[in-house]
């Protein structure tokens, strides 16, 4: 039989359940060495059950609200309220109320206690529930005690906490709760300890909130805190703040809240010396733990009690590193437009294709750019190369510099220096085109013959040739000839826009010579698509069917329409050259168009709807007569210069260098998504012999091994039934984290600034990518699923990377959280002729959907109309 009623003392590790997330951590807390815990015992989930779960009407109210979302506010509210007042109403259970008067009397019945709330979905690693049940503070006598147990137990069940358990997933028929009844502590001071800033998510920083009085002063907002900050036992920081107000317990029971005597206010709250002992008491928590904490803490007497101990839950990881020498670590994800997090075979893919140091932390990706910051070239070249496409990046970097935090070797240690301009080395390009086409015939005759061999290959025979061939994609991915053929143009590209802002005034020259360039596969594929509309376009059965079908679509089904062999034949064509894409496609494990057709009808049914027959071609040949028009004005412009003709041949040389070259950049990567696409086929025909010999539950539960451990489970059939589930765990815990774009070993989140000297009043800042000025109406889309746009709308998003290019086919501007200069959704919006800022923080939070705006693209802003 499960125990009613468990002392602190008295709980194990198994009984997390029993009671609840805070009486696991109060139970845990009581037995470590030095740590104060007021005396208390936790009513269990047991003593819940028994006072409810018989109760029908419960039953079918509580399956009533298992069927509702979120934004079912009123019924929400409606049948919450109806369970509270069922549970208040069903009153304390002999044995449970028996056992509750023993434990009384066992530690004071004359005792004033705190009665608080342990839900089972509580102080988890991936949501702490913090303030979703409620407290009672200074609960005095048996009857009161008993009555207050019962309003926790609602408590469960107010608006906040349903809403708070749906929006995190969990079931409101799998959470009980378990109640704490504690020995009241009435403090002189109290407050919370967090063993990691919260500001800046520096792991050797303590933070500590102080202030007179009970906590909930503090909790509740009523007043503002001292702050003090610890580092290796030194106090580097301390505010204090005029404390007005203070929480009391009252002689009767309940609490009261009293003003400070104003000589008094200004007074520190706590000592320096009590903000040492603190400070280490915090410490040897977390060290307990195993994981930085967020403590509430009081002080009696000069002696300092913990009332709760639970993980921060908000702290993006940090990644391991060999030593405990400081480290500074760069964001891939922002680099690659790809914040999101990756499952451990993507990880496993990227870190097999890259040649980068790099680390893997949150489920993302990290460079260690500690032995560039650690040479004096290095740091010059990685500052240099993050300051026109980064500015955040490049503040943060120069920050970092500026405090030393990697210190200077005396030798160079064979760091590259700055590049030299591949722009200036003719001889290596010359400006011929053939050169790309050769570049690409290479590679795609590289995966044709990948297609024919890997048919042949299963079980560890298919593991091993894959990590064999992804040397032949690194081979290719990193060939001198290639990059040089790119980098000439990125290089050119800069040497038009310093030069013509030099000679002529103007900004950004190249965005326009770089529209409607040829072999850029990635702009090509939204163009494209519009030609699949084009295809579409005259069937109106066809695009009822497209219309209804949505995550159903079947495309043969579309052969029992007029036109439905034409719409087959134009999305089979469509995906054998693009369907290895998709969103976040340097993650392995994505799925792709052509293993998810329906992904693209929202977008050809939007352009049916918003174009004309032909746009595709239109909109190319826009581009290249403005791109020409431009050419031709700046080459005229400056002939009328001093030594005008020898700029305009050096001028046309770049341009020249751009036109041929600039397309290209895309295709190295769409060689190497195209190859991961092999890869995935094959290793899913493996994983359905896996799953058909039951080794894994499912097929993909491949995408949570790492490629060595996928290889022992090939080569084994063995796998510990725990991992997979663990992972899945993992992945959403890191679902909800932010990633930075720099961080340091010692967890500190270094964020850049950008300079706001010259911005109109209100703008948001961000990066200036492709030039020009645009108003119209904000689209603020998360999921290219969800997009419905029409000709003139601004698309304000996280992140872009190339399978949103079918989108820029109908925007006119682009507003992204991420991305710099380079990063691919620049690229194409510069083609496109689309103007846009990137690298815009917060914009999908402080840009509201339907709201006008307008884009300066050209000085990198956005205002608000």
């Amino acid at each position: 039989m499960e125990s009613l009623v468990l002392g602190f003392q008295e709980i194990d590790p198994t009984q997390h359940v029993l009671v609840g997330g805070k009486g696991f951590n109060l139970g845990e807390l009581s037995k470590v060495e030095g740590i104060h815990v007021p005396a208390g015992f936790c009513v269990t989930t047991a003593g819940y059950r028994a006072a409810i779960e018989s109760n029908e009407t419960y039953r079918v109210l509580l399956e009533r609200l298992t069927a509702l979302k979120v934004e079912d506010r009123v019924q929400i509210g409606e049948i919450s309220g109806e369970i509270r007042r069922i549970i208040i109403e069903a009153g304390m259970p002999s044995g449970v109320g028996q056992a509750i008067a023993r434990y009384l009397s066992l530690f004071g019945e004359e005792h004033a206690y705190a009665v608080r709330s342990s839900a089972t979905a509580e102080d988890l690693p991936h949501a702490s529930f913090a303030g979703q049940q409620d407290t009672y503070l200074n609960i005095i006598g048996q009857d009161a005690i008993m009555r207050h147990i019962g309003k926790c137990w609602a408590s469960l069940f107010t608006d906040r906490a349903v809403i708070y358990r749906m929006q995190n997933g969990f079931d409101h028929r799998q959470v009980y709760l378990s109640v704490i009844v504690q020995r009241m502590v009435f403090p002189q001071a109290s407050g919370i300890l967090f063993t990691a800033d919260p500001v800046t998510s520096n792991r050797k920083v303590v933070s500590i909130d102080a202030g007179f009085g009970l906590g909930e002063a503090l909790v509740s907002g009523l007043v503002t805190a001292d702050g003090y900050r610890v580092r290796e036992g030194e106090i580097v920081d301390k505010r204090i703040e005029a404390k007005k107000l203070a929480i009391y317990g009252r002689q009767e029971g309940g609490t009261e809240t009293k003003p400070v005597d104003p000589d008094r206010q200004m007074t520190p709250a706590l000592t320096d010396e009590q903000i040492l002992r603190l400070a280490r008491i915090g410490r040897r928590i977390e060290a307990y733990y195993g994981s930085p904490q967020d403590i509430e803490w009081c002080l009696d007497q000069d002696t300092f009690y913990i009332v709760q101990s639970r993980p921060i839950t908000t702290l993006y990881p940090v990644p391991e590193a060999s030593d405990e020498a400081n480290r500074v670590y760069l964001s891939v994800g922002h680099q690659q437009m790809m914040t999101d997090p990756m499952r451990p075979l993507g990880l496993s893919f990227y870190l097999m294709t890259t040649r980068a140091p790099m680390r893997a932390a949150g489920g993302r990706l990290f460079v260690d750019a500690t032995p560039m910051l650690a040479s004096p070239a290095g740091r010059e070249t990685l500052i240099h190369t993050f300051g026109p496409s980064d500015p955040l990046i490049k503040d943060a970097l120069t920050t970092i510099v500026e405090r030393d935090f990697i210190p200077l070797q005396q030798r160079d240690g064979g760091a590259p220096g700055p590049q030299r301009s591949l722009a200036d080395l003719p001889a290596q390009t010359d400006g011929d085109p053939a050169i790309v086409s050769e570049l690409m015939k290479r590679s795609e005759t590289s995966i044709e013959v990948l297609r024919q061999t890997i048919r042949t290959k299963s079980g560890a025979e298919l593991i091993d040739f894959i990590a064999e061939d992804m040397q032949e994609l690194k081979k290719l991915l990193f060939d001198p000839q290639s990059s040089s053929v790119f980098m000439a143009a990125m290089n050119a590209s800069s040497w038009i826009n310093d030069k013509m802002n030099e000679w002529l005034g103007e900004k950004n020259a190249a965005d326009t010579i770089s529209q409607s360039v040829p072999n850029n596969i990635t702009s090509e594929m939204g163009l494209a698509l519009l030609d699949v509309a084009d295809v579409v376009r005259p069937y109106p059965e066809v695009i009822a069917y497209l219309q209804h079908a949505q995550e159903n679509l079947n495309l043969d089904e579309l052969l029992q329409f007029a036109g439905g062999q034409e719409t087959l034949d134009a999305m089979h064509a469509y995906l054998a050259k693009y369907g290895m894409r998709c969103a976040g496609e340097i993650d392995i494990t994505r799925t792709r168009w052509s293993e998810k057709p329906s992904t693209l009808v929202p977008l050809i049914l939007g352009n049916v709807k918003s174009f004309e027959p032909g746009e595709g071609k239109r909109k190319f040949e826009q581009g290249l007569r403005e791109a020409e028009a431009k050419e031709h004005e700046l080459l005229d412009r400056l002939k009328q210069l001093p030594d005008g003709e020898h700029k305009a041949t050096e001028t046309k040389r770049r341009i020249d260098l751009v036109r041929h070259y600039i397309g290209y950049r895309e295709y190295p990567k769409y060689g190497m998504v195209s190859r991961y696409f092999v890869y995935k086929q094959s290793l899913s025909r493996e994983a359905e012999r896996l799953a058909a010999a039951g080794v894994i539950r499912e097929t993909e539960d491949i995408y949570y091994l790492a490629f060595e451990e996928l290889r022992d489970l090939v080569r084994t059939n063995t796998l510990d039934e725990g991992i997979i589930g663990q992972r899945k765990e993992e992945y959403k815990l890191y679902a909800k984290l932010t990633p930075p774009r720099v961080m340091t070993s010692e967890g500190e989140i270094i964020a850049g600034k950008y300079n706001r000297e010259h911005l109109p009043a209100g703008a948001i800042a961000g990066l200036a990518v492709s030039s020009g000025v645009i108003e119209g109406r904000a689209r603020v889309i998360l999921n290219m699923a969800d997009a419905e746009l029409e000709e003139g709308d601004i698309l304000v998003t996280s992140f872009t990377d190339p399978s949103w290019t079918p989108l820029f086919v109908a925007i006119k501007g682009l507003v992204a959280e991420v991305g710099g200069l380079m990063t691919h959704g620049s690229v194409i919006a510069r083609e496109y002729g689309l103007p846009a800022v990137v690298g815009v923080e917060h914009a999908t939070k402080l840009i509201q959907d339907g709201q006008r705006i307008r884009v300066n693209g050209t000085e990198g802003y956005v205002e608000l109309m």
